[in-house]
C-alpha cells in the first residue's frame, strides 16, 4: 500500500529541495551512491553519473527536461554481469523505469541492491531545443516547470513526451511526486514498497495525503491519449502500403543509431553487422540488373522491420530512436503505433509489473484465437 510524506519546499526552491532529499539519503547512508542526472554546466544539458559524495549533488538535476540516454541502458551496463555490491539509488523517469523492468525480465539487468527512485515527468525537450534555450540565456528546467505550473500545453516537448500516457513512474520504491502537489510549498514522497517506506520513514517527514494527485494525473493522461490517437491516425496514413513505408525510410543511411539508442535492443552481436550482409561486388551488379536500379545502402527497410520485430512488445515509447536519427526519420511514431497495437493484442503493458510475463516467453492455449491461431 502506498504511503505519502511531505517534503517541504524551502528557500532553495523546487530543484534545491529535490537535491536536499537526495543529499540526505547519502548523508544518512541510506544508499551508498546515486545514479542521477548531473548538470555539465549551470542550466545546461545533463548526463547520468554515479555520485558517492554529497558535495557533488549541487549539480544534480533530475528535473532537467532532457533525456540524452535512457537510464535503463546504463543500469543494464552496471548490473548485467553482476549485481551492485552496495545499495545504489537509481533516479529514473517513467519510461526509463519501465524499460528497466523489461530488461530485468529479459535477464539483461538486476534489481538486487537497487533503490528505484521515480520522478514525475512533465516531459522532455530534444537536445537541440535545450541547447537553443541555453544559447538564449534560458534554463530548460525553468522553461518546462513554468509550463507545468501554469498547466499549459508545452509546444517544445518531444513528440514522444507529448503523447506519453505514463507521466508518473510505475513500480518505483519511492516516487518524487509533482502531480497533485502545490510544488511552490511541498513535494510528495510516495513510497510503494517496504524498502521505500523504510527510507522515507528514516527521513522523519510529516505524513501527507496525495488527494489531488489522481485527478491531476487523470486529466493529464486524458489529454495525452487524445494527442496519441491523433498521432496514430497521421502515422498510419503516412505508412499505408509498401510504397509509403519505403518513402518514410528512404533517407535511412544504415547508421544504426536508432538501435544503439533503444533501451530494449540489447544483442551483443547484431545480425545486421554480420557477414550475411557483406557481399561481393558482382552480387550488387546482378541485383541492379534484375531490378533496373539498386538503392544503396541496401536492406535499410529490412533492418527497421527486424528491429521493430525484436523489441515491439517491450517498446516503452521513450522516443530516443527518433532523437538518434541524423535524418529525422519519425521512427518512434511508427514503432509506438505498432507497439501499441501488439501490446493491446496481448493485453500487455511494458514495465507495468515485474511479475507480468513477457508474452513472447509464455504460452497460453486461449490467446490469439480471434486470428485463427
Amino acid at each position: 500500500m502506498e504511503k505519502c510524506a511531505i517534503l517541504p519546499v524551502e528557500t532553495e526552491g523546487l530543484l534545491g529541495t529535490v537535491r536536499r532529499f537526495l543529499t540526505s539519503m547519502l548523508q544518512q547512508r541510506l544508499v551508498d551512491a546515486l545514479l542521477v542526472p548531473m548538470e555539465l554546466s549551470p542550466g545546461g544539458t545533463v548526463v547520468s553519473s554515479i555520485v558517492s559524495h554529497t558535495d557533488k549533488l549541487v549539480q544534480a538535476n533530475p528535473l532537467a527536461p532532457v533525456l540524452p540516454v535512457n537510464t535503463a541502458r546504463l543500469v543494464s551496463r552496471i548490473t548485467r554481469v553482476s549485481p551492485s555490491p552496495g545499495k545504489l539509488g537509481i533516479v529514473l523517469r517513467s519510461c526509463e523505469l519501465r524499460a528497466l523492468i523489461e530488461l530485468v525480465k529479459l535477464k539483461q539487468a538486476s534489481l538486487d541492491n537497487l533503490l528505484l527512485i521515480g520522478v514525475d515527468c512533465p516531459g522532455t525537450y530534444s537536445l537541440s531545443t535545450a541547447r537553443k534555450l541555453v544559447s538564449e540565456g534560458r534554463s530548460p528546467t525553468e522553461a518546462v516547470m513554468k509550463r507545468f505550473l501554469e498547466r499549459a500545453e508545452d509546444p517544445l516537448l518531444r513528440k514522444a513526451c507529448a503523447v506519453c500516457e505514463c507521466p508518473a513512474p510505475q513500480g518505483a520504491d519511492i516516487t518524487i511526486g509533482l502531480f497533485g502537489a502545490d510544488v511552490s510549498k511541498n513535494i510528495l514522497l510516495i513510497s510503494s514498497t517496504a524498502k521505500g517506506e523504510e527510507i522515507v520513514s528514516s527521513l522523519s517527514l510529516n505524513e501527507g495525503k496525495a488527494e489531488g494527485r489522481q485527478s491531476a494525473l487523470s486529466a493529464l493522461v486524458g489529454e495525452k491519449v487524445k494527442q496519441r490517437e491523433n498521432l496514430f491516425k497521421e502515422t498510419s496514413e503516412s505508412i499505408q502500403g509498401l510504397d509509403k513505408l519505403r518513402a518514410v525510410f528512404s533517407s535511412c543511411t544504415n547508421c544504426h543509431n536508432c538501435r544503439e539508442a533503444c533501451p530494449i535492443c540489447y544483442c551483443k552481436e547484431c545480425f545486421f553487422d554480420s557477414d550475411v550482409f557483406e557481399s561481393k561486388a558482382e552480387k550488387y551488379l546482378v541485383w541492379s540488373k534484375r531490378k533496373g536500379a539498386l538503392r544503396m545502402p541496401t536492406d535499410t527497410l529490412l533492418f527497421h522491420l527486424a528491429l521493430l520485430n525484436h523489441m515491439v512488445i517491450s517498446c516503452v515509447g521513450c522516443g530516443l530512436c527518433t532523437e538518434a536519427c541524423p535524418n529525422d526519420i519519425p521512427i518512434s511514431n511508427i514503432f509506438r503505433l505498432v507497439g501499441y497495437q501488439v501490446q493491446k493484442e496481448f493485453d500487455y503493458h511494458p514495465g507495468r509489473s515485474i511479475d507480468e510475463e513477457l508474452p513472447l516467453t509464455a504460452f497460453r492455449e486461449d490467446e490469439l484465437t480471434d486470428i485463427g491461431i
